[in-house]
């Protein structure tokens, strides 16, 4: 029994609990509830007040930018009206011009006609008076004029003649002396020195000890250093130095290069040398592209085609006569460029025409013909001017003078070479010898290549293999032999080398 109650008072204590709870939280949710309402209330007041501020500041600057654009309005009207103020009165000036122009045009009108009036009474008058004179004469005007003119001529014959050769004499002696004058202020205005051109090059060393790096063991480096560029050598006593030898300057400036990148390298042998001289061949390449464009930007000669540059470029390797073959025709340009301009003549054709006149000479050694002849083959082909090819083709009197400007280039010539040192005979001569030596040579089938050493007192002969076997190579520089003897002329006696090297390359992989 007291079970029972108790689990029933156990039961009621819990349904109370359970409806105090229920209406406790019915208490806490309805205050929420109001408090969530007065916050709702005093944002939408605080949103209301912030539209207000909002529309009120947007009104003020509305306010402020109608003002100034009205401003702006009002200034912009003020010019205009100005503008048309301005023009008003400039077409009432051009009006009342216009009006003056064409009273002033009426009255010239009216002059013309009495200026032709009074003309046409003048002719009539002197007619008239022509044909009474001819009839008291009893000539007609052609037959006294003729009457007259042979009646002076007859009595002014011999002053005439005596006058003529007396303007004729003073003419020469002027031109002559004006001639010279000019000459004379070409050659102090433009007093350049071109040095000759030199055989050997000289190279530092760091220390005499690298000279045994350049001769290598049993002398292998100098041997293919001296074959694959054709200069001989020289390793003498002189402290820090070795000596290139060659005739030819291209090859003294291959392989100089070469021979100062190797020696910066350190690791000089016969497979880094060959390498050493192609890069150093196309760096000669290089500086002979930019010594033409700077040839040519002297001398203001502009529109050049790239690749004509570059032939003349290679001038600057080329000597005659112990003269730099560009240096010279730097020269050249600049004299005739002020011969040019003393004459009235076309500055700009002469000084082209002077810089381009020995530009054959960069090939004639691989093309056949004159370098005149050779020079206008080449102008034509990359479009130079007419006038330009018609300057510099008569300088050696094959061609004839066809306009002033070849007068200006042949004089520019004549007046470059023959300054005192400027050229020697003799040097010219015995490069041409040694030119000659080697064309002979490489006249041979099998030759690759042929050297011109010692002066001239060697030449070296590189053959291929394949072609040519050793009893062949011998034949071949008895054939050489007697073709020098029977060609050329030459002091002493002249050393055939004929040289047949093979070469077994393989690769271990």
């Amino acid at each position: 029994m007291s079970l029972k109650l108790a689990l029933l008072l156990a039961l009621l204590a819990a349904s109370a609990g359970i409806g105090f709870g229920y209406l406790l939280r019915l208490i806490i949710s309805l205050g929420k509830k109001g408090s969530m309402e007065l916050d709702i209330k005093q944002m939408e007041l605080s949103s209301k007040e912030e539209a207000q501020r909002i529309i009120g500041n947007a009104e003020i600057r509305a306010e402020e930018i109608i003002q100034k654009t009205q401003a702006g309005i009002k200034e912009r009207e003020d010019r205009a009206k100005k503008a048309e103020d301005r023009l008003i009165k400039k077409e009432e000036f051009l009006d009342k011009r216009q009006l003056d122009l064409d009273k002033e045009a009426g009255y010239v009108k009216e002059k013309v006609v009495e200026i032709h009036v009074i003309r046409e009474k003048a002719k009539e008058f002197v007619e008239a008076r022509i044909a009474e004179l001819a009839k008291v004469a009893g000539f007609s005007p052609v037959e006294a004029k003729k009457e007259l003119l042979r009646t002076v001529e007859k009595e002014s014959e011999e002053d005439l003649l005596i006058r003529m050769q007396k303007l004729e004499t003073e003419g020469e002696e002027r031109f002559e002396t004006r001639a010279k004058e000019i000459l004379s202020t070409v050659i102090q205005r433009l007093a350049s020195s071109i040095p000759g051109e030199m055989m050997a090059t000289t190279i530092s060393l760091p220390s005499d000890e690298l000279k045994g790096k350049i001769i290598g063991k049993e002398g292998r480096n100098i041997k293919a250093f001296e074959r694959v560029t054709g200069v001989e050598v020289i390793v003498d006593d002189t402290p820090n130095s070795v000596t290139l030898s060659s005739f030819d300057p291209v090859r003294r400036a291959v392989a100089g290069l070469a021979l100062e990148n190797l020696i910066v390298d350190g690791r000089i042998q016969p497979a880094r040398i060959e390498d050493f001289v192609e890069k150093a061949e196309i760096e000669t390449n290089r500086i002979i592209k930019e010594k033409g464009e700077q040839a040519a930007l002297e001398c203001e000669v502009y529109n050049l085609d790239p690749k004509l540059l570059s032939i003349l470029g290679r001038l600057y390797f080329r000597s005659s006569y112990s003269q730099n073959v560009l240096n010279h025709s730097i020269e050249m340009s600049h004299l005739a460029g002020i011969i040019a301009e003393e004459l009235g003549a076309n500055v700009s054709v002469a000084r082209a025409g002077a810089l381009l006149h020995d530009i054959g000479k960069a090939l004639d050694h691989e093309v056949s013909g004159t370098h005149v002849e050779i020079g206008r083959r080449i102008l034509q082909k990359f479009n130079v001017s007419e006038d330009i090819i018609k300057a510099m083709q008569a300088h050696h009197g094959e061609y004839p003078y066809e306009t002033i400007e070849s007068v200006i280039v042949q004089t520019a010539d004549a007046i470059s070479g023959s300054r005192p040192g400027a050229r020697r005979d003799n040097l010219e001569h015995y490069l041409k010898r040694l030119g000659d030596l080697e064309q002979i040579a490489l006249s041979f089938e099998g030759v690759e290549k042929a050297y011109a050493l010692q002066a001239g007192r060697e030449i070296r002969i590189f053959v291929s293999p394949e072609k040519v076997s050793d009893l062949e190579a011998k034949k071949m520089a008895r054939d050489i032999a007697i073709r020098i003897e029977s060609e050329l002329k030459y002091p002493g006696e002249i050393k055939i080398n004929v040289i047949r090297e093979a070469r077994s390359i393989e690769f271990a992989r």
